[in-house]
């Protein structure tokens, strides 16, 4: 992958500063936390932006996911190599989730972010976390397994649910390829059609400053800046420690395969101003797909790579998890056992 020379792919005209969608997205994302901080009602009743935005992204990914990995898994020519991408990728996603879960754990422990908050456990809203738990007891593997296999072949569009599509499209690909011929001029159809879509994505990227506007005006009218000034600590604890995650165990990763992680970074800025402002890892997914095949990977791995990441390689969530679990017991005062934090371990991996 030459994520360096992707500039090759490009128009050659040069956009003006300002015509840039990151800019954009950082000046709106500006423009909403001023707004929402200097008139809350206002910024408060901007929440519909945002939500339509998201809206608008997520009816687009079912079809991009689902045109990606057919297109590319029926121009394969060796057919094991779909189980071998995917079970390489599952290794991968096991091995830096827990690592991420280790790494928040380790932080929590010597920052010590909710030391000193000395909130009485009897406070808090029981019925809320009875809630919770009954949820999570109920969760079972076998549940999560039978909830990817669809109802109908075309349920997983209409729904939106990404493993679905995945898996739909998984099987039709490797249908299509297996019939030869006779299946070409489906695949001829869908190759045709992916130029459209693609570009209907280009079009909805078009409002992202405006969704970026409307959720942080939302954010920080409805909450307000000072209300996290008690979770400070935490936050700011939890962006340092996924930086350096990404900088130093991502980036060794990205140096080992032959790149730059910044490069990267640079490469995908537009799609990471676009979640940060939207809150929303699935505003980007449909224009990330399409820049990681600009960068020269194969449609067939980022159809299948990409859209199981999101549900299965969450190490910022995962970092964020077992701190947040510390800070809870560090606020109340709870000394946690030397079994607990592997517990707390196990059941996160155990969730995804």
């Amino acid at each position: 992958m030459d994520i360096s020379s992707h500039d090759e792919h490009l128009p050659p005209k040069k956009q003006k500063f300002y015509q840039i969608l990151y800019v954009q997205v950082i000046f709106a994302i500006v423009l909403g936390i001023l707004l929402g901080h200097f008139w809350p009602d206002i910024g408060a009743s901007l929440k519909p932006l945002g939500d339509a935005f998201i809206k608008l992204v997520k009816m687009i990914i079912a079809p991009v996911i689902f045109l990606t990995v057919v297109t590319g898994i029926s121009g394969m020519k060796h057919m094991g190599t779909v189980g071998r991408v995917t079970g390489k990728a599952m290794l991968y996603f096991l091995t830096f989730s827990t690592l991420a879960l280790i790494v928040g754990m380790i932080v929590a422990n010597i920052i010590k972010p909710g030391q000193g908050l000395n909130i009485d456990p009897t406070s808090l809203k029981s019925e809320k976390v009875v809630e919770y738990a009954e949820k999570a007891h109920d969760a079972s593997i076998v549940d999560f397994l039978l909830n990817i296999l669809p109802t109908t072949i075309v349920s997983p569009l209409t729904s939106g649910d990404i493993l679905q599509v995945l898996f739909v499209a998984v099987l039709f690909g490797l249908s299509l390829a297996a019939v030869g011929e006779k299946g070409q001029p489906i695949v001829d159809f869908l190759n045709n059609l992916t130029a459209p879509v693609f570009h209907l994505v280009g079009m909805l990227m078009k409002f992202a400053p405006i969704g970026a506007f409307g959720a942080m005006a939302f954010t920080i009218g409805k909450y307000g800046i000072e209300s996290i000034g008690n979770l400070l600590l935490l936050i700011m604890t939890f962006y340092i420690t996924a930086l350096l995650f990404i900088l130093v165990i991502l980036g060794a990763v990205a140096r080992y395969n032959g790149f730059r992680i910044t490069d990267l970074i640079r490469y995908i800025k537009d799609e990471l101003w676009l979640v940060l402002g939207t809150s929303s890892s699935e505003a980007a997914l449909p224009s990330l797909m399409r820049k990681m095949e600009k960068a020269g990977c194969e449609k067939s791995v980022v159809g299948l790579v990409i859209p199981t990441g999101y549900s299965f390689n969450l190490d910022g969530t995962n970092i964020y998890m077992t701190m947040a679990a510390l800070f809870i017991a560090q606020a109340c005062n709870i000394d946690l056992s030397i079994q607990d934090p592997n517990l707390i371990i196990a059941r996160c991996n155990a969730e995804f």
